[in-house]
Order: C-alpha cells, then structure tokens, then sequence
C-alpha cells in the first residue's frame, strides 16, 4: 500500500451527508412521527428544517419540530420506537468513500464524529466500513452535541494530538461552527460553507493533505 504524504495525522468524518446520503431516510422517520401525531408531513421546500434534521442531533431536532406541542412526549416516545434498519434501504454510500478510506488507512488515522445517538456502529457494519475508524464519536458519547465543539475534542483526546493536526470533513453548519471552536481545519463536503477547502468528490481531499 502506497504511503500518502500528509501534514495531518487524523482525518475525521461525519456521517449524515458525508458517508451517507440519508436525506431520505431521515424525512421518513420524521415524517413517520408527524404522520402519528396527525401533523403534515415536513414541506422538502423548507430548507431551515431540513437543515436542521439533516445535521442536529435526535433531541435538538425533536426540540425543534416538537418543543410547543402538548404531544411532545408521546412524539419521543414514538420516534423512539422507529429502527434504523427499517431506513437503511434508503441510505446511500457516497461515492469515492471506501476508495479514499483505503488509500488514507495506513498513513493517517480516521475517525467518525456524529451528531447520530445509537445507530452509528450498525451502518459502519452495514456498509462495510468495519476496521477503518480508530474512533467513533456519537452525540450519546458527549454532553453537548454538535455545533458545541465537545465531540470533537473528545476525539482529538482520544488520539493525543492537537486540533491543527487534524481535519474534519463535513456538510453542515453544525460542523463547520464545531470545528471553528474546536481549531479543527474544517473541509464542506458538497458545501459552500466557509471552509480550508472545498470538495464534491471524497477523492479530492487528496489535494488539500499537504
């Protein structure tokens, strides 16, 4: 295996949005707690929302749709009985992921951080990406999920390095505001986000290593 040059000694990843399109997946479990709750389903033109169920955390995102609603307890308790292999079907692998965790394994160390509570260790076994994270950070590791920089530190702890040795590829604001606090470089992955750098395609990181 080819050794890759790097100034950085860990490469970190979210999940939603960044190793998975789970858009989809992530609007029919919402939708399924606004369809019990006799609510209309989640307008896709409402970007704010979408937003905020695509990258915040389970509880910040009930809070968001749910937090005035005197149904608000039977909400989580719904939503809690929703499984994620009944939404795995409509995930998708990005494409150029397992290339470039392939091509990275072995010169730097890889990590997950994830604003995903309990699911996060099924889909590294669905899709196959056992063995390529040395550290997998959930939001029901942390006190304070994503934007708040906790996930992040915990995970530069867990490798003993500094923030400016790191990078953290990801989608959302949440983590390019997590990064920011953290000192992590932050890489949008299919962003316009403020960022070190840009990419549309996970091969491409391989420019910005050096």
């Amino acid at each position: 295996m080819n050794h890759i040059e790097s100034s950085y000694k860990l490469v970190i990843y979210d999940c939603d949005g960044v190793m998975l399109d789970t858009l989809e997946s992530n609007y029919i479990f919402y939708n399924s707690v606004m369809e019990y709750l006799g609510r209309p389903h989640l307008d896709p033109a409402d970007l704010r929302a979408q937003r905020v169920l695509h990258t915040y955390s389970f509880d910040n995102v009930m809070e968001y749709f749910f937090a005035g609603d005197d149904r608000r307890e039977e909400a989580w308790a719904f939503a809690k009985t929703i499984h994620y292999r009944d939404l795995a079907p409509y995930m998708r692998m990005e494409e150029g992921l397992v290339e470039t965790l392939d091509r990275l394994r072995g010169s730097v160390s890889l990590a997950v951080c994830t604003n995903r509570a309990t699911s996060m260790e099924m889909i590294i076994e669905d899709f196959g990406l056992v063995g390529y994270f040395s550290c997998v950070m959930t939001a029901g590791q942390v006190a304070n999920p994503k934007p708040h920089p906790e996930p992040l530190l915990k995970v530069l702890d867990h490798f003993g390095i500094q923030p400016e040795e790191a990078l953290f590829i990801g989608d959302g604001e949440v983590d390019m505001l997590a990064a920011r606090d953290a000192g992590v470089p932050f890489v949008a992955y299919k962003s316009n986000l403020p960022a070190l750098a840009r990419i549309k395609h996970h091969l491409e990181i391989f420019s910005h290593l050096g």
